[in-house]
């Protein structure tokens, strides 16, 4: 399943980088996430819980960075596993650009997915992956552009 999108961040671009490095940032962004730990250096842990048709699931995840070109773009490698409910995996590009607004974020995003959820359709899991996709970059921009300094104070 391949997702791509993009989001206009009314803050600069090193505001914008530092904090999609920010691990408690991540995890106030990400939709059902209970825990979020790591860092860029190691890769990242994290705990989500998502309901996608009738399937509801805890998901241990494991996160990594690669190509790493800082304050520009790097691709997010990640793994989830739920139990019974399947598993998800797949890498994402994210890339920040200027823009007379502010940062424009750019991702692409390409992902699979096994055991029950791949059993509920793909125009379902892509529908729930667009709408958590949104919530997650609608959170995001909320939060940067409230917290301009970079500091994160939520």
């Amino acid at each position: 399943m391949k997702l791509d999108g993009k989001q206009i961040i009314h803050s600069n671009r090193r505001n914008v980088w530092k904090q999609l490095n920010d691990p408690v940032v991540l995890q106030e962004c990400i939709p059902g996430c209970k825990e979020f730990t790591g860092s860029v250096d190691e890769g990242f842990q994290a705990v989500v819980t998502q309901k996608i048709g009738p399937v509801k699931a805890t998901f241990r995840s494991t996160i990594s960075l690669s190509d790493i070109d800082p304050g520009n773009s790097y691709t997010i490698i990640g793994e989830g596993k739920g139990g019974a409910a399947g598993f998800a995996r797949g890498s994402v590009r994210i890339a920040l650009n200027d823009v007379p607004d502010g940062t424009e974020l750019t991702y692409d995003a390409d992902a699979k997915i096994g055991g029950k959820l791949a059993q509920l359709g793909s125009r379902l899991v892509r529908g729930v992956a667009k709408k958590l996709s949104a919530q997650f970059f609608k959170r995001f921009s909320e939060l940067v552009e409230n917290n301009q300094d970079g500091n994160n104070t939520s």
